[in-house]
Formats: structure tokens, C-alpha cells, sequence
């Protein structure tokens, strides 16, 4: 443990780089408390508050316009990706298009602040046009934001938390144990929370050919699109009609006795949007209703053809 404090002492500023480098590019690795504990050590080291603010968001920006980029090259693709990766749940990309599109670029004010939602938000940013100048602006005022406030907390508190840091190098290797315990406990319980989430989600599917075939057939299913404006602008699966995951289900008109189906479909990882809407609606009674497999991509990957709006 005597070890780990030296390095953050010697080389605190190389290692609050690398770790809020590698937390803004998607990795399961708290940077906060870093920046907490060496903000508390500012007496003890080799750097000062500014230059510690300075490496913080030096390292947050080069991650962000680093998924700016990708968002801007490769569109909803890289924020999907972002999500399969994250062990945060998979609603995320909806939850970022929905905040983004209200707020805009000052919604990347508070962006770090909200988990899973930095990177998304950057991909985001990007994918949508917003302006590079603009983005770097506003990301650049999250990031002192962010980093500003937890070094002024570890300074607050620098006693407090250089007693407890004393306390954990006393306790030599079994300190470091519990320092690992503690990050092995966040990772699972993070794992937990997506695990559980998507198994309350489990329910049968439907391909996007089965779905064509439908459409084809005597009796067409409803089909309704989940997804936000932002993601709706590139067309929809034709005869679809638009609702949110979370609207009031009350003006929703469907005939639970009839033999169609109700087909949902979103543009999110393990289909969570439809998914979602899918379990609310078999609460109201609605058997014959089933998430679209692979959502808009699959059916647009398959060559089928969509409407615009």
C-alpha cells in the first residue's frame, strides 16, 4: 500500500491522466476518487491544484473528442458499441439521445457526472453534427466541472482523507487487499445490475424476416417505433407507428382479442426500448407482442425498405 501512496505522491499527475484517459474511453475504472484523494495530497506532492485541474481535463477531452470523432464517422454504430461494452444498463443510448436532444451541447456540462452517459454523449455529439468548436467548448466547462469539484472536495477533506489513506498504508498488503476487495465489489455489483436488468427483460423475439413475411400476409402486425426523434430521422419500418417506452399506454389503441401481433423494434443494444414497452403491454393483456430482433439496423441490414417520416 506504501507503495501505491508513493506513486500517487511522485507521480500524481501521470496518474490522474491515465486514469481519467482511460474511465472517459469507456473502462470500469473510477477516475472521481482519484481525483478526490489527490486533491487531499496536494500538500504532500510534487504538483499544484492548477496543474492538477489541467491534466484532468487535458485527459477528459482527448477521450471525448476521441468518441466526438467516431460518433461523427461512423453515426449510431459506435453509441451502440459504447453500450454492449458498458456495465451500465443498455438503456443509456436512449437516455442520452432524450437528454441531449432537450439540452443540447450544454447538456455535456453535467455529462461526467452522469454514469454511462460522457462518452455516449460525446459519440452523440458528433453522430448529430453538433459543431466541433461548440462540442470542445462545452466539454471543456464539464471537464474543469467535474474534475474542479473533486479536487476542491479532496481539499475540503484533506485530513480526513490522509488519515484514512495513513490508516490503509499501516495496514500494509492487507490496505491494497482492501482497496482491490473494494473495486472487485463496484465491478460486480455494476455486472449485477446489468445482468439482472436484461433477465427481467427476457421474452420471445421476432426476425426481421418473419416480420417481413407478416407484413406480406393476410393479417399485418401493429408495429410500433421506440426510438427518439434524433434516431427516427433516417425512416422507419413502414406503417409503424411513433411512441416512447415510457408514454401513457391508455391512448394506445389495439384489440388484445385479435389474433395480430404487436411487433416492436428500437435502434439499442439487446433491444431493452422495445423490450421494456413489450412487458408493459403484456401487463395490460396484450399476449401476441414480441421485441424485432436486431431492431431497425437488422431490418435495414437485410435490405428491406423503410419510410420516411
Amino acid at each position: 500500500m506504501n507503495f501505491l501512496l508513493d506513486l500517487i505522491e511522485q507521480y500524481g499527475l501521470l496518474f490522474v491522466f491515465g486514469n481519467v484517459l482511460i474511465e472517459q474511453l469507456g473502462a470500469p475504472v473510477p477516475a472521481y476518487p482519484t481525483l478526490v484523494i489527490t486533491g487531499a495530497l496536494l500538500g504532500r506532492g510534487e504538483y499544484s491544484a492548477p496543474m492538477l485541474l489541467l491534466t484532468g481535463v487535458i485527459a477528459a477531452l482527448i477521450a471525448d473528442y476521441a468518441w466526438y470523432l467516431a460518433g461523427r464517422r461512423y453515426g449510431g454504430r459506435v453509441m451502440a458499441k459504447l453500450c454492449r461494452i458498458s456495465l451500465s444498463p443498455d438503456s443509456c443510448v436512449r437516455q442520452t439521445e432524450g437528454v441531449y436532444a432537450r439540452y443540447g451541447a450544454a447538456s455535456l456540462l453535467i455529462a461526467k457526472f452522469v454514469p454511462g452517459f460522457a462518452s455516449v454523449a460525446s459519440a452523440l455529439a458528433g453522430a448529430i453534427g453538433t459543431r466541433s468548436g461548440k462540442f470542445l467548448l462545452f466539454d471543456s466547462l464539464g471537464a474543469m466541472l467535474w474534475c474542479g469539484s473533486a479536487i476542491f472536495l479532496g481539499s475540503l477533506f484533506s485530513s480526513a482523507v490522509s488519515d484514512l489513506l495513513d490508516i490503509l498504508a499501516s495496514l500494509g498488503k492487507w490496505g491494497l487487499a482492501l482497496v482491490a476487495l473494494a473495486f472487485a465489489v463496484y465491478l460486480a455489483k455494476k455486472w449485477w445490475q446489468r445482468y439482472t436488468f436484461l433477465k427481467d427483460l427476457r421474452m420471445a423475439r421476432i426476425t426481421v424476416k418473419e416480420l417481413d413475411a407478416l407484413l406480406k400476409g393476410g393479417n399485418p402486425p401493429t408495429i410500433i417505433d421506440v426510438r427518439t426523434g434524433l434516431a427516427r430521422q433516417n425512416g422507419r419500418i413502414p406503417g409503424a407507428m411513433v411512441m416512447s417506452a415510457d408514454d401513457d399506454l391508455s391512448a394506445l389503441v389495439i384489440n388484445p382479442q385479435t389474433d395480430s401481433e404487436v411487433i416492436i423494434y428500437c435502434a439499442c443494444p439487446n433491444e431493452v426500448s422495445a423490450a421494456r414497452l413489450a412487458k408493459r403491454l403484456m401487463q395490460r393483456g396484450y399476449t401476441r407482442v414480441r421485441p424485432l430482433t436486431g431492431g431497425i439496423d437488422a431490418w435495414v441490414a437485410a435490405g428491406y425498405t423503410v419510410e420516411q417520416n
